[in-house]
This record gives structure tokens, C-alpha cells and sequence, in this order.
């Protein structure tokens, strides 16, 4: 996933009052995570957006995650592109408490991953969000 193309919809998320303090904060943030982080950012991303009902940034996020899938491991990633394409027609048809069910579980299994990946004395991510 490049960082760059994570930028935009990160910025989205953010209000246009926050001062610019903040805004770059959330640059620095999202410049210096792991890959893992940022798929798990993207994630945020898309379940406020369909909190919000809002159908572009959720299908920017979910675009991203598509984005980030690696076929080399087929089966998993067709799994996840179906679940996104899942989520993708619910977005579509407004039916986004759907598409941001499937979206909290698939951000919690990410996050277990992630916590099973790191070292004893790692700082554990975020598992509460939705």
C-alpha cells in the first residue's frame, strides 16, 4: 500500500476546522506506520465513513484495501476482494450498517494478526473502534 495514496483519504477524515497542527500530526502518523498499520488505518477509514453514510470516502477506503491485496496468496486474497466487493454493493444500495458489520470484523481479525505478529514488549494496536 503507498502512503501516499493512504494521505488523501486520511485527510478526508479529518474536519476542515482542525488546525494545521493536528492535520500534520495525522501526516506524521500515517508516514511512519507499518504496512500492517496503515491496512488497519484503512480500515478506520472505511467504518466511519459508512458511520457517516458516506458512500465516496467509503469507497475510496475500500478501493485502497482492494488496492492492497496479495494474490500470491489466492485464496485469502479472493476471499477478502469478494468481501469488499460485499461491502462495495452494500455502499452502493445504502445499506451501510451491513458493509460496516463485515468491515468491524475483518478490522478485528487484522488487528488479532497484528498482535500475534509482534514481540512480547510491542505496543499492542487498537482493537476498540465501532
Amino acid at each position: 500500500m503507498q502512503r501516499s495514496a493512504l494521505l488523501e483519504p486520511m485527510a478526508q477524515t479529518i474536519p476542515v476546522r482542525v488546525p494545521a497542527a493536528l492535520q500534520h500530526y495525522r501526516a506524521q502518523q500515517v508516514q511512519g506506520a507499518s504496512p500492517m498499520q496503515l491496512v488497519l488505518m484503512v480500515y478506520d477509514i472505511a467504518i466511519v465513513a459508512c458511520e457517516a453514510r458516506d458512500p465516496q470516502r467509503a469507497g475510496r477506503a475500500l478501493s485502497e484495501l482492494i488496492g492492497s491485496l496479495n494474490f500470491e496468496y489466492e485464496e485469502i486474497a479472493t476471499g477478502l476482494f469478494r468481501l469488499y466487493e460485499y461491502c462495495l454493493w452494500g455502499i452502493r444500495r445504502s445499506r451501510f450498517q451491513d458493509a460496516a458489520k463485515v468491515l468491524r470484523g475483518l478490522r478485528q481479525a487484522w488487528v488479532d494478526a497484528m498482535a500475534a505478529e509482534r514481540p512480547a514488549n510491542s505496543p499492542r494496536p487498537s482493537a476498540s473502534r465501532g
